[in-house]
């Protein structure tokens, strides 16, 4: 039997809320069930067919792993001065997803531009290193398991969504495309700092702003 892993993730460019990066693994030859049920990029679904799919694909999945990243690890990494960034914190965390679950095979959706240097920093995190990797760049468009994972993806940040606004109110979906979450950061930015990721230019404006108002009251 071979396990094939599809790697993909959700909530990389939000100023709210966690980055969500999952693997499912299947039996290769129940690829062909996913493709049958109509699985596809979690951006090409609507909510609702997404939560009804994310029920089947756990079904059928021998193993899945969600990991969620908070806005403190996140803001830690694109910060850090240990040659650290977003890209590389995703590599060791699909890492760690490939040494639990130990598949045959895995399919990567690249968060770098540059897919070569990626694949090989993810390798060397690998304890083993026969698995066969196929990293590309839109692999959850191409690949039934990385779509699969897509879509587990999505409805775990929108789940957290959903926490996140009956908590603090509306947040809209945390992307700053949105003039809801442009509103509700300009409003809330420093007031709930667990859920926003201050290392984001979009937060950092607003605190620059205050930083420059508080000079201009001093000088007056």
């Amino acid at each position: 039997m071979v396990k094939v892993l599809g790697v993909d993730e959700a909530g990389r460019g939000p100023v709210i809320g966690s980055l969500f990066i999952v693997g499912s693994m299947f039996k290769e030859e129940d690829i062909e069930k996913l493709k049958k049920l109509g699985v596809k990029d979690s951006k090409l679904l609507t909510h609702k067919k997404r939560e009804e799919l994310r029920k089947k694909i756990e079904k059928i999945a021998v193993k899945y792993k969600i990991i969620q990243i908070k806005p403190q690890e996140i803001d830690e990494a694109v910060e850090s001065e240990d040659h650290m960034n977003l890209n590389w914190l995703e590599a060791h965390k699909t890492a760690e997803i490939l040494n639990e679950l130990k598949p045959d095979k895995a399919i990567i959706d690249c968060p770098s531009p540059n897919i070569e240097k990626y694949k090989g920093y993810l390798k060397k995190l690998l304890d083993n290193q026969d698995i066969v990797l196929i990293v590309e760049h839109k692999a959850d468009l191409n690949f039934f398991p990385c779509a699969a994972s897509s879509i587990i993806a999505k409805c775990a940040r929108e789940d957290e969504m959903d926490k996140i606004k009956k908590k603090y109110g509306n947040t809209g979906p945390g992307y700053m495309s949105n003039e809801i979450t442009q509103r509700f950061l300009e409003e809330n930015w420093d007031k709930y700092p667990e859920i926003f990721r201050k290392s984001w230019v979009s937060w950092k404006n607003h605190k620059n702003k205050k930083s420059q108002k508080n000079l201009e009251d001093f000088e007056n």
